[in-house]
């Protein structure tokens, strides 16, 4: 075949040239019109309707004008890029295709590459991201970091910045997607929309059981507060006779001892490292107040229930469902014949936070009297919870139930007033809301 299988240039037989007055060799000539043929039928039809039989070997091309293009448009189509990679050119111009998407484990602090350009990494601990130069990863740059064990800070490159700022925290259970510029790092501001909300807190479950006179049971559940989330996939319990410790059965105190009559606030703990939770009882109901002595590595998240002592020490028998907590014993707060309006801090109501207490009120009335027993935050507003009694020929005996929120402080006010006659007054508090902790299945 007289094609070159190289440069596929045709190049006709010897002796198929001929000159005026020559007699023809059949031979060669009909040599050259079968080769035609071949040649012809080892085209290519412009008309498609036959295939290649081998590949087809087009120009390398350039962005403007691609090796394989169309006639209407000769500056779209493909063409050779260098390092042997194909390009794609529309009008010119060439059409940007982005990186296989590549996913990775990384179990501690990692250094972002240009190669790491469309992956998908996730981190199993706590650990320190940091991102090459963004002059390095170039434009259109895209990473996306799953903290899945605990907080990821990101640190770009020297005085680089990402949103604006020198550093980006990933809280545990969290993600972000990162965007390079060429000169900075920008994320689809997924962190920054948690922090704004971050004064939307809830808490779902965790409720306490009582074990002992010395420890209790939270049960399971998750905190959400100040953007931070803390699960609990198992019930903890928590000894308030010991300083804390971690874990099932560990100490539950800040700091101190177990003291009679007082109002321990119950506060979900957070490990730095691992971002597993546990729970700190303290005296303070505020978390910044909480002592740390006995917390290192550990940061407090939020307030989500209560614990009551008892004057003899121990810890006061409760129901609790949500926020509500309902004593096992009704506490008598008042048994006599009449009182004028007088502050108390109720002894089965948390102290240093308003609840809303439940009150038994019973009253105990001689023939023609009439009194009055009530209670509620303070004596200028009208009390919450009021009795009423009068009484006419017979004697009378009865008793309802109410509710009346206390102050701040937890202090109520309180009263029993005779009119005429002869009445005693007894009070009792029988549970409380604590309606403060934003709780979903809050009672």
């Amino acid at each position: 075949m007289p094609r070159n299988p190289s440069t596929g240039v045709y190049s006709k037989p010897a002796g198929t040239t001929p000159s005026v007055g020559q007699v023809i060799d059949p031979a060669p000539w009909n040599a050259l019109t079968t080769d035609l043929g071949n040649e012809i039928t080892n085209s290519l039809p412009r008309d498609g309707s036959a295939p290649m039989v081998a590949p087809l070997k087009a120009a390398g091309g350039t962005v403007s004008a691609p090796g394989v293009g169309f006639a209407s448009t000769p500056q779209t189509g493909l063409y050779l890029k260098g390092g042997g990679l194909l390009g794609f050119a529309q009008n010119g111009v060439d059409v940007a295709f982005d990186q296989d998407l590549v996913y990775a484990v990384k179990p501690g602090d990692y250094t972002a590459l240009a190669s790491d350009d469309n992956a998908v990494h996730r981190f199993t601990a706590a650990a320190t991201l940091t991102l090459s130069a963004a002059a390095t990863l170039g434009a259109n740059w895209h990473y996306c970091v799953i903290a899945d064990g605990g907080d990821v800070t990101i640190d770009p490159n020297g005085a680089e910045m990402i949103d604006g700022a020198a550093t980006l925290v990933i809280p545990n259970g969290y993600s972000t997607f990162i965007v390079c510029s060429g000169t900075a790092f920008f994320t689809d501001k997924l962190i920054a929309k948690i922090q704004a909300k971050s004064e939307i807190n809830n808490v779902v479950g965790c409720e306490t059981v009582y074990v002992s006179s010395t420890s209790i049971q939270i049960k399971t559940g998750e905190v959400f507060f100040n953007s931070k989330n803390v699960v609990y996939a198992s019930a903890l319990t928590k000894s308030l006779s010991n300083t804390f410790t971690a874990g099932n059965s560990g100490g539950f105190l800040d700091i101190g001892v177990m003291q009679a009559s007082k109002t321990y606030f119950v506060h979900s703990v957070r490990n730095l490292t691992t971002g597993v939770g546990d729970w700190v009882a303290s005296l303070q109901s505020v978390p910044a107040l909480v002592s740390v002595a006995n917390l290192t590595d550990w940061e407090v998240v939020g307030r989500v229930n209560v614990v009551l002592t008892t004057s003899g020490n121990a810890i006061r028998q409760y129901v609790q469902d949500g926020n509500e907590y309902r004593i096992t014993a009704a506490v008598q707060e008042y048994n006599g014949s009449g009182i004028a309006a007088t502050d108390i801090q109720p002894v089965g109501a948390p102290a240093g936070i308003t609840s809303e207490i439940y009150w038994v009120l019973a009253v105990n009335s001689a023939a023609n009297s009439s009194g009055e027993l009530g209670a509620g935050a303070d004596a200028v507003t009208s009390p919450v919870a009021v009795f009423n009694v009068n009484a006419g020929n017979t004697a009378q005996a009865g008793r309802v139930s109410a509710r009346s929120r206390s102050r701040s402080t937890g202090i109520v006010t309180f009263y029993a007033i005779t009119t005429v006659g002869s009445v005693s007054y007894t009070l009792r508090s029988s549970g409380f809301n604590d309606y403060t902790v934003p709780r979903l299945n809050g009672a």
